[in-house]
């Protein structure tokens, strides 16, 4: 029968295992949006009109390539040092599943 110190462990790392797995979906989520943006500064590089459309809200707006381009390398950038935090918060839940890993071996569990 597993004692009550090893239960407690047992949960404690199905929570950071819960808390990893919305890591990793943030991530991803994070991961596909530096990518679009990527995509769109590449577009706005392009040779072309000056102006170009912007989604804000339910409204397209005309804006000049100029703000565009600050627009998208500003939320590319918050975008990357959200990713830095979150890549961060991963390490440190799995150096915690490590230890409780180790903590329940030693328990025999």
């Amino acid at each position: 029968m597993v004692d009550e110190n090893a239960q407690q462990l047992i949960m404690q790392a199905q929570s950071y295992q819960q808390q990893f797995q919305m890591i990793a979906g943030q991530k991803e989520a994070l991961n596909l949006q530096i990518i679009e943006t990527g995509k769109a500064l590449e577009e706005l590089a392009k040779p072309g009109e000056d102006e170009v459309y912007k989604i804000t809200g339910p409204v397209l707006i005309k804006v000049t390539k100029k703000e565009a381009k600050k627009d998208l390398e500003t939320k590319k950038d918050l975008a990357m040092l959200r990713m830095k935090t979150i890549e961060k918060s991963e390490t440190s839940i799995k150096q915690k599943l490590e230890e409780l890993k180790d903590k329940l071996a030693k328990a025999g569990v």
